[in-house]
Formats: structure tokens, sequence, C-alpha cells
């Protein structure tokens, strides 16, 4: 799975892939396979980059075209899995309808509703693609810096 805008967001900022091999601690090839689609980047990593350099989860996935400033995240699997459950709910679909659309048990998607692991990257954007108005950044609990107000 691509990650849209990984390379693109890498090379405005005049990152060498060598720079990400130190951040995420892998090598060459790992960063190129992200960037081309042969490996898919773990949503850890991703997350990471997103931290570190300021980008919207949803920009790096190519679901917006504009990048949102947001606050760095810190995982917590209880937000993440209330997320989903509530998305879930909102649609009025079942685990196990899900589950199908990713292509996994029902008992295995229950565990990212139930904080027991975090949901995979390719899970995640499969259900961007499969929901309404659906944002990573939100249903990661990411929060949005809003612009300043000087007095």
């Amino acid at each position: 799975m691509i990650i849209k805008n990984l390379r693109y967001t890498r090379e405005n900022l005049g990152l060498k892939q060598k720079d990400l091999t130190t951040l995420f601690n892998v090598t060459y090839s790992t960063i190129s396979g992200w960037e081309t689609g042969k490996d898919t980047i773990p949503l850890k990593q991703l997350i990471k980059y997103a931290n570190k350099y300021n980008f919207s989860l949803d920009y790096l996935f190519g679901l917006t075209k504009t990048n949102k400033e947001y606050q760095p995240l810190e995982i917590d699997l209880d937000i993440i899995s209330t997320n989903l459950r509530a998305i879930r709910k909102k649609n009025k679909k079942t685990q196990e309808q899900i589950a199908k659309v990713l292509n996994t048990s029902s008992g295995g998607y229950a565990h990212y509703e139930n904080s027991r692991y975090l949901i995979p990257t390719n899970f995640i954007y499969s259900l961007a693609l499969y929901y309404k108005d659906f944002s990573i950044d939100n249903v990661l609990g990411r929060k949005e810096i809003k612009e300043k107000v000087y007095n």
C-alpha cells in the first residue's frame, strides 16, 4: 500500500531517504519500499513522521489535498477504539460487516475496538475509503491546531 504523499513531502522538505533511515532506524530499501508501495509503513512510524514534520495523516494518505496542522499525537488505544466503535455504530454496521471489508475475522477486528492492538495502516486506510466523512487524524485522536488569535 502506497502512502501517496510520503515521498513528495520528504522531497519538499529537502530530505534524502538517508535522513529517514536515521529517523526510523531502518534501511534504504525499507524507505524505498514504503515510498513505492512495495511495503506498508507501520502506522507508528507514519505517526512519528507526521509528528516530526507536522503533516496531517489524511494528507499523507492522499485523502485530502491540503495539509492541516495538528498537535503531536501520542497513541492512545482507548481513544482509537472508542472512535472506531463510534463510527461503526454511526454507520449502522456490525463488527462482522467491517471485518469482511477488511478481509479479517470479526474477532481480529474486535481487538482494535477493544483497545488490545493498534489498527494496522492498511486497515485504517481501507476504513477511510469505506466510510463517508472519515478522518484518520480524527479517529486516532489528533487535535487540530487552531489559528492563533492575537490581541
